[in-house]
């Protein structure tokens, strides 16, 4: 029981998108095994179907399809839907996992793969996942946030400026944002920002400080002395907009 509670399953099923169907087959038939459903989809319109018919918990999304490029899916998909998405893929160039990561995917994964690796990814992701939701809203969530003028849309994953640019997040960039301003003015510690946007293989530096120092770049008028992100020296970071605002659907 304590080993179930500490690996959460979701509550609804995975869509893998493979045109390798043997492959998809062991996958899902090993997931299945841990009480996780999966559906299978072969190509882009197979899984712009399924997608519009079910709800997902997760797209593990091969990037080679025969019909499309899964990079161009990844981009569509984190326009409209908040899923996790990770990205498999026997590209092993760091220019393709860079891209991929910055799309939105969650995570990317090298094939040939183990499978009890692939489980150990989306469950990390899932908790991350269910980490950045602050306990009032879990299980739902605000459709956006509002804040000194922009706005971080929680759907699309895009943050845009008072004067309308869109400014390009990183998954981790994003998670911090939502965890920010989910519970503006709370101290977080360096401890709770690393296991939050934490993600395996990361090609990006894992230093909490130049995460920090790049998303201040994007957002703050004067980033040698933020006015919204917030350092608490000795104890970590709080963000200290003078309103924040939810927006439900």
């Amino acid at each position: 029981m304590k080993i179930e509670a500490a690996n959460p399953q979701p509550r609804g099923p995975v869509l893998i998108v493979d045109d390798d169907g043997s492959l998809a087959t062991l996958l899902s038939s090993y997931l299945a095994g841990h009480g996780i459903e999966s559906h299978v989809s072969r190509n882009v319109k197979e899984s712009l179907e399924a997608v519009e018919q079910r709800d997902y918990t997760m797209v593990l999304l091969d990037l080679g399809l025969p019909d499309g490029d899964g990079v161009d899916l990844t981009r569509h998909w984190r326009q409209e839907h908040r899923f996790p998405i990770i990205c498999m893929s026997g590209r092993e160039d760091e220019a393709d996992r860079v891209m991929g990561l910055e799309l939105g995917a969650d995570d990317y994964v090298v094939k040939p793969f183990s499978l009890r690796e692939m489980l150990a990814r989306m469950r990390a992701v899932w908790r991350r996942t269910d980490a950045i939701r602050s306990p009032v809203t879990r299980g739902k969530h605000p459709r956006a946030y509002r804040f000194d003028g922009w706005e971080l849309n929680l759907n699309t994953r895009r943050l845009r400026a008072g004067d309308g640019r869109e400014v390009a997040l990183s998954p981790s960039q994003f998670n911090l944002m939502v965890m920010f301003l989910g519970s503006p003015g709370t101290i977080v510690t360096r401890e709770q920002l690393i296991e939050r946007t934490r993600a395996f293989d990361d090609v990006f530096d894992r230093s909490i400080d130049v995460q920090m120092l790049r998303l201040r770049r994007k957002i703050e008028a004067d980033p040698k002395r933020p006015a919204m992100l917030r350092t608490e020296r000795g104890a970590g970071y709080y963000f200290d907009a003078l309103s924040v605002e939810a927006i439900w659907d």
